[in-house]
């Protein structure tokens, strides 16, 4: 293959994210609850050479445009990540993710004494802060910062 040739064709209608931390295409996939029984078009590319981040992952879904809730998942495993909406085979909407200030029902506290882990009915909440991320229970103040993916809802 020549360095010129196009690995993955582009979509007439979808969403590209790229810029994702290398390594995390697959909880990207999961956060999308794309598996082997959906029917979505769906192109992967892992550890492509960048020029912003070095290697980075890049996950193409046709004929679908994400929600803000899997826009703020995506944000607390790759905060460097751009969400390009693509409409006629071109790009007409370019954004990095955001990290929230707060996500409810996302992550599960690692705490098993935590209130969020009983038979009590409260929903999750963590505050979000970042570089690197860091997610603090709002309820038992117990911070999560590494493998945040294994921890989503």
């Amino acid at each position: 293959m020549r360095e010129k040739d196009v690995r993955v064709l582009p979509i007439r209608n979808g969403t590209v994210i790229d810029h994702i931390t290398a390594g995390q295409a697959l909880n990207v996939l999961k956060i999308l609850g794309i598996t082997d029984k959906s029917n979505s078009v769906v192109s992967v590319a892992m550890n492509v050479p960048s020029s912003v981040i070095g290697t980075k992952d890049i996950v193409k879904v046709e004929d679908r445009e994400l929600i803000e809730d899997e826009v703020n998942r995506i944000s607390l495993i790759s905060p460097k990540a751009t969400i390009n909406i693509i409409r006629g085979y071109e790009v007409v909407m370019k954004h990095r993710v955001e990290l929230p200030a707060r996500v409810d029902g996302v992550v599960k506290c690692v705490n098993p004494n935590c209130i969020s882990n009983t038979s009590e009915p409260v929903v999750s909440k963590f505050l979000v802060s970042g570089k690197p991320v860091m997610l603090r229970c709002a309820y038992c103040d117990y911070v999560i910062s590494e493998n945040i993916a294994a921890h989503l809802i």
